[in-house]
């Protein structure tokens, strides 16, 4: 998995950074010492979340449990145990109002795309968007300026009183290229093939995408 840096291994630290962009949550037990990770999705997206534990199931504390949220929406999830690693995330991924975007980020092609498996999504034939809504305007822009250092251009778009990140069209070909080798196959469908079939279905993204 790559080099070991304190209990975590590269992969991992980068696998755990994508996945605070994305869905994942630290979280702190009242007069516990150490924070822990939570990774929740869909119980559609299992297969996924079966993936993310397997790359951290080292410093996990049980395998993934589905569980029965409010109204019909059926969660699946794990936690990572209580780890110094953990708390040490928090510190530069909390602030007063919540989770934000460390000035300091710098992404990687495994942080990108599990951000993007996490909250990727395609739209029409070739609109790609991040769902970046949750962070605030200073959070976005770290972001839009970590895309740029990857090479990737996108912009801000207003999705009602918030906004989400949009790749430019010509940015397309280089964000499949380098996240593509990580997209697990239950994925593959947020960068235009069908899950079952493995076929594009977007014609302008596949184009693009060569």
């Amino acid at each position: 998995m790559g080099n070991t840096v304190g209990s975590l291994t590269q992969f991992q630290q980068s696998v755990l950074k994508g996945s605070l962009l994305g869905d994942g949550y630290l979280r702190r037990i009242s007069g516990r010492k150490n924070a822990f990770l939570e990774i929740n999705h869909s119980f559609k997206q299992r297969a996924y979340v079966d993936w993310k534990y397997s790359i951290l199931e080292n410093i996990s504390g049980s395998r993934p449990k589905a569980r029965k949220s409010n109204g019909k929406r059926v969660a699946y999830r794990f936690y990572t145990r209580q780890m110094p690693e953990m708390t040490e995330l928090v510190h530069h991924w909390y602030g007063d109002r919540g989770k934000c975007v460390p000035k300091d980020l710098k992404l990687d092609p495994v942080t990108l795309a599990i951000w993007f498996m996490d909250d990727g999504s395609l739209c029409g034939n070739a609109d790609v968007y991040l769902n970046t809504q949750q962070f605030d305007s200073m959070s976005q822009e770290i972001l839009l300026n970590s895309l740029l250092e990857l090479g990737l251009h996108a912009r801000l778009n207003r999705d009602k009183q918030y906004h989400r990140i949009r790749f430019l069209k010509q940015s397309l070909p280089r964000l499949a290229e380098m996240i593509g080798p990580y997209v697990i196959p239950s994925m593959k469908y947020k960068l235009g093939y069908d899950p079952v079939e493995t076929t594009r279905r977007s014609p302008v993204f596949i184009q693009t995408a060569g």
